[in-house]
């Protein structure tokens, strides 16, 4: 089998099994105008100033640098905090932010103009489980014959041996499709070190090491990276936009 195209960047290239966002919060901000032809800012609270309710903010004048804003009037500020804010502005609205990660990277989600619309929205967009899936079923046509040799032996016996690679393989009796138990995802750096005091180098090259083909090495490290559980290669399976293709 020849591949349709080359394998995604493990490290840097999208993450088709990436779906949904993880650790979704809310962060208040100020949305201020100042300067007439400059365009508006938006500037988190000071955190000795985060106890103040909205109707403290809208519509009050402010101080703020790169980092933070204060409320001018009716307020106290330290020597200290005035002047490390050196610009001056007004508060026109207060903004309710949603903030996600996927892949470990934040991505803004959107603003609402209350904390409760915001953590409606929040509600919306999470699972009971906190994870938009954690089970896939995709085509067997993104691994090459080897991988699927591979696989097919490894189940071959009614109880196959364990891995120890930190997946384990199943068969499913009523179809023709090959599942996989990916553990102690998500396979970053971060979360392996905290497992195995090893980071994700270490776990590829064992599985290499173990016989276990680059290329499903490669695609359950895309799985495990978005936190998959669950992988099931079927050859009547959708193919997974995004992923490498092998053609017979």
């Amino acid at each position: 089998m020849k591949p349709m195209h080359q394998t995604p960047s493990l490290l840097t290239g999208s993450n088709p099994f990436a779906r949904g966002y993880h650790n979704l919060h809310v962060e208040r901000l100020l949305l201020i105008t100042y300067e007439d032809d400059c365009p508006p800012c938006y500037r988190p609270l000071h955190h000795s100033q985060t106890h103040l309710p909205d109707d403290r903010l809208q519509l009050f004048p402010c101080v703020f640098n790169d980092d933070f804003a204060l409320i001018s009037e009716g307020q106290s500020i330290s020597d200290e905090l005035d002047e490390r804010c050196q610009s001056t502005g007004l508060v026109r609205q207060v903004i309710y932010a949603v903030i996600g990660e996927m892949l470990n990277k934040q991505h803004h989600v959107g603003d609402l103009y209350s904390l409760e619309e915001a953590h409606a929205v929040i509600h919306r967009l999470n699972f009971e489980t906190g994870h938009y899936s954690r089970v896939w079923e995709i085509s067997t046509a993104h691994l090459p014959e080897e991988a699927m040799f591979y696989l097919e032996r490894s189940v071959g016996n009614s109880a196959p041996k364990l891995t120890g690679l930190l997946f384990e393989l199943f068969t499913l009796p009523d179809c023709d499709g090959i599942g996989c138990k990916l553990i102690g995802t998500p396979w970053t750096d971060e979360n392996l070190l905290n497992i195995d005091d090893k980071p994700y180098s270490n776990l590829r090259q064992e599985q290499l090491d173990a016989g276990t083909p680059e290329a499903l090495v490669n695609v359950l490290y895309l799985a495990a990276l978005a936190d998959v559980r669950l992988l099931i290669f079927d050859p009547d399976a959708a193919a997974l936009s995004g992923l490498v293709v092998f053609d017979e």
